[in-house]
């Protein structure tokens, strides 16, 4: 029998504390009584097939897992889809830009609720620093609502 010793990952190591490198990072999209983000440089409300940048996801963030809470719904019919795009605009073949990695096209944003990631998407480690993007479709939001959206990931550093 042959014992098998896969090679070192020194980026497993990563991080300045004795806990470890796993963090989440919290992003919050709201809207005003309009149906427009707050905080935003539009004041005009999320209309269908809009992008929202919520934030930035810093490169060297390993992609693990996600959780969308919808604590105020948006306006009926709203779905989307969330994912990343490079801040750049440029995209890399190793690991490519992707609209619904956390959240796949069609989910429901009208209604409160806690959406865990279900995507079979591979874990992937950012190689720059990409936005995570909220692509809308089924309706135009009209009132006032509340997404927080929470990436887990592993400070790896970039290869």
């Amino acid at each position: 029998m042959a014992t098998i010793t896969q090679k070192f990952n020194p980026r497993l190591n990563v991080g300045a504390t004795p806990w470890g490198n796993a963090h989440g990072l919290k992003y919050t999209l709201e809207t005003g009584a309009t149906g427009a983000a707050l905080n935003a440089d539009s004041t005009a409300a999320i209309a269908i097939a809009d992008k929202v940048r919520i934030g930035v996801i810093p490169a060297g963030t390993t992609l693990l897992d996600s959780l969308a809470i919808l604590s105020v719904a948006m306006t009926a019919a709203v779905t989307g889809k969330i994912g990343f795009e490079y801040v750049d605009g440029v995209d890399v073949a190793a690991v490519p830009q992707d609209d619904d990695y956390f959240l796949a096209a069609g989910q429901s944003l009208a209604t409160a609720a806690r959406l865990r990631n279900v995507t079979t998407n591979a874990s992937v480690t950012l190689p720059k620093d990409a936005w995570l993007i909220l692509t809308t479709a089924g309706a135009a939001n009209a009132k006032a609502s509340k997404l927080d959206f929470i990436v887990f990931g592993a400070s790896e550093g970039v290869a």
